[in-house]
Parts: structure tokens; C-alpha cells; sequence
């Protein structure tokens, strides 16, 4: 009883609690109408290193302009404006 071993977690920081940003929808809060498929450098924001679409629950954009980035790239990479696959885009 003497030596009782404490169940107790201590921290010698206080442990940190991350708070989460809103997402937004770019398009919306910029008013873009229209997303170009002849500007790659803008297209590649939506892209991750090996090419893919980017999901809207990672870049927070609506919907509507899910689709019409998802289909901007598609044309982008016919017109070979972007790769299809790559090992390193940014």
C-alpha cells in the first residue's frame, strides 16, 4: 500500500487540441463561373503529386465545380496540358 502506483497520465505539455478551418469553396467565395482548362498551373492545385484528382473532401470545393474541375482536367490531359500519370507534378 505503501509504494501505490499512480494511474494517472501527466504531461509535461498540455496536450494540444487542434482546431479544425471551415472549408470553403474557392470558386464561390472568388465568384469564379468558369474554370478554364487551358490554365494547367491553376488545374494543378486539384491534382496531387502522382496526377490524381484531388477529392472535395480534402480541396473543400462544392459539388458543381467538382465537377467542372474534374472535367477541365480530363480535357487538359487530352489536349496534353497535364499528364495522365507522373511520378513528381509539384
Amino acid at each position: 500500500m505503501a509504494n501505490q502506483v499512480n494511474n494517472e497520465i501527466r504531461y509535461l505539455n498540455p496536450p494540444t487540441v487542434e482546431v479544425k478551418k471551415k472549408k470553403y469553396c474557392r470558386f464561390k467565395k472568388a465568384g469564379i463561373k468558369y474554370v478554364d482548362y487551358k490554365d494547367p498551373e491553376f488545374l494543378k492545385r486539384f491534382l496531387n503529386e502522382q496526377g490524381k484528382i484531388l477529392p472535395r473532401r480534402l480541396t473543400g470545393t462544392s459539388l458543381k465545380f467538382q465537377k467542372k474541375v474534374a472535367q477541365a482536367v480530363k480535357r487538359a490531359r487530352h489536349l496534353a496540358l497535364l499528364p495522365y500519370v507522373t511520378d513528381l507534378l509539384k
